[in-house]
């Protein structure tokens, strides 16, 4: 099995929102781009009080190649890192208040059976 960078064993941790929205990270992979640009595919559970839980496949395109070092790195800056890990939760949020109403963001995951 591939070792994986600092970073990516961040970004693979699951966490709750302030809203109290849990997202449970079952699987997280990184494709790189040959442009340095990359894409996180999530597999996720997601799960709110008075809800059932959805399972969820979403792609996140992260096109800020300034990020490529601190994913890559086998010791990133801690500061950089948690900027990054605090980025993506960010997008991943944005994703789940949005995709009921923006196009965008509809097409970035699919609800798993």
């Amino acid at each position: 099995m591939e070792e994986r960078t600092p970073a990516e064993q961040a970004l693979s941790r699951s966490y709750v929102t302030v809203d109290e929205v849990r997202f449970d990270v079952v699987k997280m992979s990184v494709e790189h781009r040959p442009d340095r640009s990359m894409t996180l595919t999530y597999q996720l559970t997601v799960g709110r009080r008075g809800h059932p839980d959805e399972r969820w496949v979403v792609s996140l395109p992260l096109d800020d190649k300034s990020w490529v070092d601190v994913l890559t790195s086998p010791a990133p800056p801690p500061d950089r890192l948690q900027q990054l890990v605090h980025l993506v939760h960010a997008h991943l949020d944005e994703w789940w208040d949005t995709k009921g109403y923006n196009r965008r963001s509809a097409k970035m995951g699919r609800r798993l059976p």
